[in-house]
């Protein structure tokens, strides 16, 4: 019995390890698989050191994989590998430096990668197109949402040249595209593309994957966003479910799903559960990311924005203050997370009657917003919002109609696919 329970345990853990190791496949630029030739030894080390990195990244481990990559593309460099071992090198250390929030550094590395990966193959193949997709991904880190988009299109169109449609691999597209609609407030469109690719991902990996999980959980922070709770709350809970059970219960990886659940339960008013929820993100990124990490002051924004609606209004200048600073300092003054930081110390300023402060913050965020989307997103619609409170309370009645009248004008975004998740799901 003690033997089985033991082989059972050992089981387990290889099934948990080959699941994060799929997964980081299927999120990483097709690099080691497909190669046109068999490596020579000089590339054959290069692999190696690429292979163990790519299990670290899988895990997030970004630390570990980071001398692991940038020695392979040193020993290419030093070595005159292969063009294509070599635009694998500055691929994947694109793909490390977007995971530690190193944008620019990210953008730099990626482009070099798909110049060389295009001179290599051809403008069109298969390789170019995931590329492609770390590309958009690191312009929306950036916010340049603009940019991304027809990058991710021209990644699509490459895809289709060689796929069908309905085949799994254009599922993570598909995924892609879907993210950055929600970014920009087509809430309706996102919820079809990720019924297209949910459709596609359930039928390759099943529906307990930690890939679908990972979707589930997108779908389940767009649902937050159309104030959808309860559908919201079925499918964040079915990925926690099945990220616990790779990750463990206090990975940094679940982040994004705590902040999904820290947000249900600031609309149903729990705010002890969404302040732990909260508290335990921060801890765990700022342990493994660092406390400079962008994702570190999302978690402090969502964290100010809970004592402000709690009425904690002390712990939230604290709290406000630190996320502007690191998000000013991570990804620019002029980044639409940033923006939102400003709004969130604005609303604080004029709970303590800082009305000038508060003016000025709300200016840079609208103006931030205006350059990044249209005048109907609802971020712009949030400061506006923040700034006819402000005018309301400095009693500067005109001011406060002009803001009115414009968030009157922004339409509803609580647009609903017509297939609902649940159905493609079953």
């Amino acid at each position: 019995m003690p033997g089985s329970i033991a082989l059972s345990f050992k089981q387990r853990i290889i099934s948990k390890s080959t699941l994060i190791l799929l997964c980081g496949f299927v999120l990483l630029n097709g690099g080691l698989v497909g190669r046109a030739e068999e490596p020579g030894d000089k590339d054959r080390s290069c692999m190696i050191l690429r292979s163990m990195a790519r299990v670290y990244m899988a895990y997030g481990d970004y630390a570990k994989a980071q001398p692991l990559v940038e020695q392979a593309l040193t020993l290419a460099r030093a070595n005159d590998v292969s063009d294509s071992e070599l635009c694998s090198c500055l691929i994947d250390l694109a793909w490390l430096y977007k995971g530690q929030g190193k944008f620019a550094d990210a953008d730099q590395m990626c482009v070099k990668g798909l110049k060389l990966q295009q001179k290599v193959y051809y403008k069109d193949h298969p390789y170019v197109a995931y590329t492609l997709r770390i590309l958009s991904s690191i312009y929306q880190g950036q916010g340049k949402y603009r940019q991304a988009r027809p990058v991710l299109d021209r990644a699509m169109d490459i895809m289709k040249k060689s796929h069908l449609p309905d085949e799994p691999v254009m599922a993570p597209f598909q995924v892609d595209i879907a993210n950055l609609l929600v970014a920009q407030g087509a809430f309706a469109e996102a919820e079809t593309c990720y019924q297209q690719a949910l459709a596609l991902i359930n039928k390759s990996y099943g529906p307990d994957h930690l890939y679908t999980a990972g979707v589930l959980g997108r779908v389940a922070r767009l649902y937050t966003l159309q104030k959808r709770w309860s559908e919201a709350e079925e499918l964040i809970n079915q990925t926690l479910a099945i990220q616990q059970e790779v990750y463990g219960p206090d990975h940094h990886l679940l982040t994004p799903t705590w902040l999904t659940m820290a947000t249900i339960c600031q609309a149903k008013k729990d705010y002890t559960q969404a302040e732990t929820l909260l508290q335990r993100a921060l801890t765990v990124v700022e342990e493994k990311l660092g406390p400079m990490h962008p994702l570190t002051g999302r978690i402090l924004n969502t964290l100010g924005q809970l004592y402000i609606t709690a009425g904690r209004y002390s712990e939230a200048q604290v709290v406000c203050q630190r996320a502007v600073k690191m998000l000013e300092s991570s990804l620019g003054p002029d980044n639409d997370y940033t923006a939102m930081a400003f709004n969130n110390l604005a609303r604080l300023y004029i709970h303590q009657g800082r009305y000038s402060e508060a003016q000025n913050l709300c200016s840079r965020a609208l103006n931030t917003l205006e350059s990044i989307f249209d005048e109907y997103h609802p971020n712009v619609e949030e400061v506006l919002e923040t700034m006819a409170q402000l005018q309301q309370t400095a009693e500067t009645v005109v001011e406060v109609a002009k803001s009115a009248q414009r968030v009157e004008k922004i339409p509803m975004r609580t647009q609903i696919a017509d297939k609902p998740i649940a159905e493609v799901i079953k």
